[in-house]
């Protein structure tokens, strides 16, 4: 129907139709640029407390290393309370954590490492931290509580690993036939990697060597401090 209208029909029935819809457009134009304006606004924002929570972070990490553990504790706390929500705030924690387990404070590193398993946003570091507590438990001399903590088997990167924490804490309860499959289940998980392939196959033929030997003392575990 337009093409048999003249130019000057065609600019009436426009104008008519802006009139009548202008106003929306207008919104719909404005709606976007606040749109786009608060999500330049959000992105510079959680730039500066990125930016912040790193510095805190890093500024923590130097202190540990020059002995201010005191100093280096105080920033941590600082990032859980203003900064909780970045990852920083549970890497903060996990270095925190070692600094215990070197200590020998195994309480206070197992207080960190069940913060972040339990809070953390981040699913790797959360399994991370659900593994080294485990490891800890084991130290403490509880190896039920390591396999309460490490819950159902893992699959994917971590199920070597789990698998072998795994087979640590049944170590330390005396069983050695479950820590045996739980070694192997591991070797296997963990596929041609040599590095871990050398540590469980010191287990495996240690526990091998164990099962060989009647009335001969238990040998010991090697150490499964990673």
């Amino acid at each position: 129907m337009d093409d048999y209208l003249s130019e000057n029909e065609q600019w009436q029935q426009f104008v008519a139709w802006l009139k009548e819809n202008g106003p929306w457009i207008v919104a719909g134009v404005a709606v976007g640029a606040l749109a786009i304006g608060g999500w330049r606004w959000w992105q510079a924002h959680a730039s500066r407390i990125d930016l912040a929570a790193n510095g805190l972070y890093q500024q923590a990490l130097q202190d540990f290393d020059a002995g201010n553990r005191g100093q280096a504790l105080q920033l941590i706390d600082e990032l859980q309370r203003n900064y909780s929500s970045t990852p920083y705030a549970d890497q903060a924690n996990l270095a925190a954590a070692r600094v215990f387990v070197e200590a020998n404070e195994l309480d206070l590193a197992a207080q960190r490492l069940g913060a972040v398993m339990q809070q953390s946003r981040d699913p790797g570091l959360a399994t991370i931290a659900r593994l080294r507590l485990a490891r800890v438990e084991i130290a403490m001399g509880r190896p039920d509580a390591a396999l309460d903590t490490l819950g159902p088997p893992q699959t994917g990167a971590f199920a070597s690993r789990y698998h072998e924490i795994r087979g640590d804490a049944y170590y330390a309860k005396g069983d050695q036939a479950a820590a045996l499959d739980e070694y192997r289940a591991a070797l296997l998980a963990a596929g041609p990697s040599l590095a871990e392939n050398d540590v469980l196959n010191l287990k495996i033929d240690d526990l091998r060597g164990a099962g060989r030997r009647s009335g001969s003392a238990r040998p010991a575990a090697a150490a499964a401090s990673k």
